[in-house]
């Protein structure tokens, strides 16, 4: 039986009684498919009950096949030696006590089939660019995307029948990602993948778009879904016409059926009261023409309601994108301005940044390196979150800096209040119309910040920032599309289009970099700050 996964009649609610899903109906074959959707959709809540991870409310889940999980948020011991994580300790223990000259039973039993495990362990790591971290080194001492690669290779190891990732080259560098991506290419049982990553997106074989509590399925790439999503939306929009247009129609025509009826009451009335026919007579004529009219009244009222229930229909189909809408004058930066200068750093955690970065005018930055090369702690640095052990840092511009852990937001103070806590001089009217602009209109901006879905959090902490007073002539963001949709990806494009400051932004999508207009790219390698091309990355 090939592997699959089934979802019957699923319901699930999270414990404050709001519903993520209501009778659910999905299965998932052999292929590559890429889960996609807003933020707060549900996607990484399904692929937790298809992981068993949780349990529904209603409904099931089948799974024909072993599972292979890899959550958003991986966690590993930092004191286990790689050889556990992979979860191969046991046999290699066995292996080595063999080879020692024990033959006792229960080594060849814990054995079993498995006598090629180091090479096997070896060659998947090789293929996921980790060839170089031996089966007895400890988690502690690999980077945090090694990390992620090694939850991986333990997957792979175990040889499930189907695979779930969920946002998997969150924190991983290029040339980790390029890694993946080959994995991903290779792979030939069921595979479920959860991403904002467009190019991981684009090597899937099949899209399932999660919206409402309902799958669509669209065959092919994330790239022929765009163009699939594209040509609905200008019909959905066209029939939004049609049906605009209907009701209208329909108006005008009930007008008319009222207007009629006036002129013919009034005529009967007018009849009857000059008496031209015999009573009885112009009695019969008056109910006659009233009932008339009557039906002729109702039949557009119900003509008109039809209308706009098709128009509702209609509207329904057209996808809300809002867009982030801000105006920040106070952030403009005059070309030629000194903004920022770093010179020969060293940093904290035995990272360094050598050489010499001078940023003039709104200049915008990528900065790209591998994973453990230092990225996070120079932009912390520069942002005064730590000091340097030598070196120089010298900002000449008000400056703001959003990290990946979004810990910039209070999570018992409301979306508002975060903001306050920026703009202290700010009344609480300007804050809110300024709040609206990044889609917290009314009651959004009084929720608290602990209650935000992943995209909402970014959006709010990404208006403290913006929204501060003084205003940020230098803003610094770091992996900022990490656990981001691809409508909230481009509502951060927008909102950085309408930034007038200098950036600097630490990422490994190439995509959205590609995006936000930057001018400079910047390659912390061996300890060396360097400028390079956009091309020597490809």
């Amino acid at each position: 039986m090939s592997a699959s996964i089934t979802c019957t009649a699923l319901s699930f609610a999270w414990p404050d009684g709001t519903p993520v899903f209501d009778g659910l109906q999905t299965a998932f074959g052999p292929g590559r498919t890429g889960l996609v959707g807003v933020n707060g959709s549900g996607k990484s809540t399904l692929l937790k009950l298809i992981a068993g991870e949780i349990a529904p409310a209603a409904g099931t889940v089948r799974v024909a096949g072993e599972v292979g999980y890899l959550p958003q948020n991986v966690t590993l011991d930092t004191g286990l030696r790689v050889d556990r994580a992979l979860g191969i300790a046991d046999v290699r223990a066995a292996l080595h006590a063999i080879e020692a000259g024990d033959v006792a039973e229960e080594h060849f039993t814990t054995v079993g089939d498995d006598w090629d495990v180091e090479e096997l362990a070896r060659a998947t790591l090789g293929e996921l660019g980790l060839g170089h971290i031996d089966l007895d080194r400890r988690l502690g001492e690999v980077s945090g995307g090694e990390s992620v690669l090694l939850r991986l290779a333990a997957l792979l190891l175990r040889r499930p029948d189907v695979l779930l990732l969920d946002e998997p080259t969150n924190n991983l560098d290029l040339y980790a990602r390029r890694r993946l991506y080959d994995t991903v290419a290779s792979w030939s049982g069921v595979m479920v993948v959860v991403s904002h990553d467009r190019e991981l997106l684009d090597r899937m074989d099949q899209i399932a778009d999660l919206r409402s509590g309902e799958v669509t399925w669209y065959g092919g790439n994330y790239s022929a879904y765009e163009e699939a999503l594209a040509a609905e939306q200008e019909a959905a929009e066209r029939m939004v016409r049609v049906a605009e247009a209907d009701v209208k129609k329909q108006q005008r025509e009930l007008v008319d059926a009222q207007v009629k009826l006036a002129r013919r009451k009034k005529y009967g009335q007018k009849m009857y009261e000059q008496k031209r026919e015999p009573k009885i007579v112009m009695g019969l004529r008056k109910r006659a023409a009233q009932e008339s009219a009557g039906k002729h009244r109702i039949l557009h009222e119900e003509r008109l309601a039809e209308a706009r229930e098709r128009l509702d229909e209609a509207a329904e189909a057209v996808r809300d994108d809002d867009e982030i809408r801000v105006e920040l004058p106070y952030t403009a930066v005059p070309p030629g301005r000194n903004v920022l200068t770093v010179q020969d750093l060293e940093l904290r955690y035995g990272a360094k940044a050598g050489g010499v970065l001078d940023l003039r005018g709104p200049e915008r930055i990528a900065l790209l390196g591998r994973n453990g090369a230092g990225k996070t702690t120079l932009l912390r640095t520069i942002a005064g979150d730590l000091e340097p052990v030598s070196g120089e840092v010298t900002a000449h511009v008000p400056l703001r800096f959003l990290p990946q852990r979004l810990d910039v937001l209070d999570d018992g103070l409301t979306v508002a209040e975060n903001v306050a806590r920026f703009a202290p001089d700010a009344t609480n009217n300007r804050i809110r119309a300024r709040l609206a602009r990044f889609l917290f209109k009314g009651a959004r901006a009084d929720q608290p910040a602990g209650t935000l879905s992943g995209g909402e959090r970014f959006r709010a902490a990404l208006a403290a920032l913006m929204l501060a007073e003084p205003a940020p002539q230098l803003l610094m963001l770091d992996e900022p599309t990490n656990n981001l949709d691809m409508a909230s990806v481009r509502q951060l494009t927008t909102a950085l289009g309408s930034y007038e400051g200098a950036l600097i932004v630490s990422s490994h999508d190439m995509p959205f970099l590609g995006s936000i207009g930057i001018t400079r790219w910047l390659l912390l390698e061996d300890g060396e700050l360097r400028e390079i091309t956009k091309e020597a990355m490809d």
